[in-house]
């Protein structure tokens, strides 16, 4: 992410980070910083010493009095890609998989079994006497015709885009609470229609954008939140892959593959080759009778389509959906949950073509948002200043991996990358005519004068103890549970499945919710959708889009796919 940081100017902006976080958190605590948050704000550490201890993810975002409940029984839908880094990073105290749902067989045996890396399988999860007893289904209306037998409770879903809406309504018409994955639906209309039916059926729906369960992402935003970086007008985000690689599989390997399709050009994780296994099992009749009784918008012609969902316009988002949804999710926590202003961009099929891991999904975006700074008058803050604007880029190529993927984020006074979901760095700017001030190699402290702003200060030593070591250390593993946010997005799901009365619902007094509910739930999700999709169809129609108040009203008819048509094509 950052291109030219050396090693040692990492571990400085990654110990300049730690150090602000522990300054902060110490300020606040002795009431030396102007409008000192209480405890029970984002920052919920004990001091020991001069030390800051780092605590549960559970006491971070409130949900620490688990002990005494059950475990919440949850049935899998979708044991692919997504569904195996959930299983293979939820906790069994708080949902346990009493069930699993997938069409392909193939998926059927990869979530039992394991893959590489967070992709643990069930075997490992529960033990292999366990997990045998899991039961499986290779449809939706017999796993939920079984739904009292196994006392379900809740469900995860994690199948193709362009099924979320329908398979999250059967399941609340069984009375199930839904955790499903990003994006929330295919189109906007859809999102809202999701909103609705869970007000409608009182029940829990959760979407996820895992960033709102970070740990990392947390402790950044709290420090953004200080304002130490001073007035932000840019942020920067990508996530860039190099798929430009031939694909090459052993004979062995070719064996398992259906004669009937291609087999990949590239090394593509959007573009697998077709088992044979899944090709036998899922004909195109055997598709149809699966489609929810509507094949044009849930059905799919092949086992192909289905396997390659995300390359396909009806199935899939394309890369803004897949992957700049996270990042653009991530920019919006940043900016305050503020609406943006207008998207352009430029998007196309650059790479890939016939005989080429073909595809109609774009394989290279750049976007540019404008978002309201805390001076416009859309803030909601009171401004007058319509010039006060925040722009953020995001761009994803398939062809150089060279950057590594995550936000920078740009202020008058400081800089904070955020980098692949496990590291922070933080700089300041140097000052004009004061050597040693600030940049990529100067240490830095947070002081407040007088109970003024905090602001960062250039220190040639670093003060009396940092914070707790949230970015990851050089060598450990990428993977981190509390960094991630998978865990903490699934056992949160769960608590509030626990505290949940479905006589009260979802009813707000004075703007909030009455129970507690997911930090990702429909209204917050339906705006990172609403980012996503719109910029492809600014990338479609090559225009600049305004964004309009009613697209993010879950009450309004209004949705940029009326106005613009299915992703900019009407």
């Amino acid at each position: 992410m950052a291109l030219d940081l050396t090693p040692e100017q990492k571990a400085i902006g990654r110990k300049n980070f730690e150090q602000a976080a522990g300054d902060l958190e110490r300020l606040a605590t002795e009431k030396k910083l102007a409008g000192a948050p209480d405890r029970r704000t984002f920052m919920k550490s004990a001091l020991a010493g001069a030390a800051v201890v780092p605590v549960s993810a559970a006491v971070y975002f409130g949900y620490e009095s688990w002990e005494g409940n059950k475990p919440v029984r949850t049935a899998l839908i979708g044991c692919g890609d997504e569904g195996g880094v959930l299983i293979g990073d939820h906790n069994p105290a708080f949902n346990e998989i009493v069930a699993v749902c997938d069409i392909r067989p193939s998926n059927m045996k990869r979530i039992f079994d394991g893959d590489t890396g967070p992709r643990k399988g069930l075997k490992k999860v529960y033990g292999e006497a366990t997990a045998n007893k899991i039961a499986k289904y290779d449809n939706l209306s017999a796993l939920l015709a079984d739904k009292s037998k196994l006392g379900l409770e809740a469900v995860v879903v994690a199948t193709p885009l362009n099924t979320h809406d329908v398979i999250t309504k059967a399941c609340m018409d069984a009375g199930l609470h839904v955790l499903c994955e990003k994006l929330m639906a295919r189109n906007i209309t859809k999102c809202k229609g999701m909103i609705k039916y869970a007000k409608d059926k009182k029940l829990l729906l959760s979407i996820g954008h895992q960033r709102h369960y970070s740990m990392l992402y947390a402790h950044a935003l709290e420090v953004v939140n200080t304002d130490i970086l001073g007035d932000i007008k840019h942020i920067r985000a990508l996530w860039h892959r190099n798929n430009s690689f031939l694909f090459s599989a052993t004979d062995a390997e070719k064996a398992k593959f259906a004669p009937q399709f291609d087999i990949p050009y590239y090394r593509d994780g959007w573009c697998k080759p077709i088992l044979k296994e899944d090709a036998d099992a899922l004909p195109p009749e055997k598709l149809r009778e699966l489609a929810f009784g509507n094949v044009k918008e849930y059905g799919f012609e092949d086992a192909k389509e289905l396997v390659r969902w995300r390359l396909y316009d009806k199935t899939g988002g394309g890369l803004m959906a897949e992957l700049g949804s996270h990042q653009l999710d991530a920019s919006s926590l940043i900016l305050g949950h503020v609406h943006p202003l207008a998207v352009s961009g430029v998007g196309g099929k650059f790479f890939y073509g016939p005989g080429r891991n073909d595809r109609e999904s774009d394989d290279g975006v750049f976007v540019t948002f404008e978002f309201p700074g805390k001076k416009h008058p859309k803030a909601g803050k009171g401004g007058t200043d319509e010039s006060d604007i925040v722009v953020v880029t995001y761009s994803s190529f398939n062809t150089n991996s060279f950057e590594k993927y995550g936000e920078c984020v740009m202020g008058s006074r400081g800089t904070m990358v955020i980098e692949e979901e496990k590291d922070v760095f933080l700089f300041k700017e140097p000052e004009p005519g004061k050597k040693d001030s600030g940049g990529r190699d100067t240490n830095v402290t947070v002081t407040s004068a007088d109970g003024k702003k905090p602001a960062m200060e250039a220190s040639s030593t670093w003060g009396g103890g940092g914070g707790a070591a949230i970015s990851k250390a050089p060598g450990a593993p990428a993977w981190d549970s509390a960094v991630r946010g998978y865990r903490t997005e699934m056992e949160h799901f769960a608590y509030c499945v626990r505290k949940w009365d479905g006589k009260i619902g979802w009813e707000k007094k004075d703007g909030k919710f009455v129970q507690e509910v997911p930090r990702c739930h429909g209204e917050v999700a339906m705006a990172d959708a609403i980012l996503a999709l719109t910029a492809n169809m600014a990338m479609k129609k090559r225009q600049r889009i305004e964004f309009e108040h009613g697209w993010f009203d879950a009450d309004s008819p209004d949705a940029p796919e009326t106005k613009y048509g299915s992703e900019g094509r009407a």
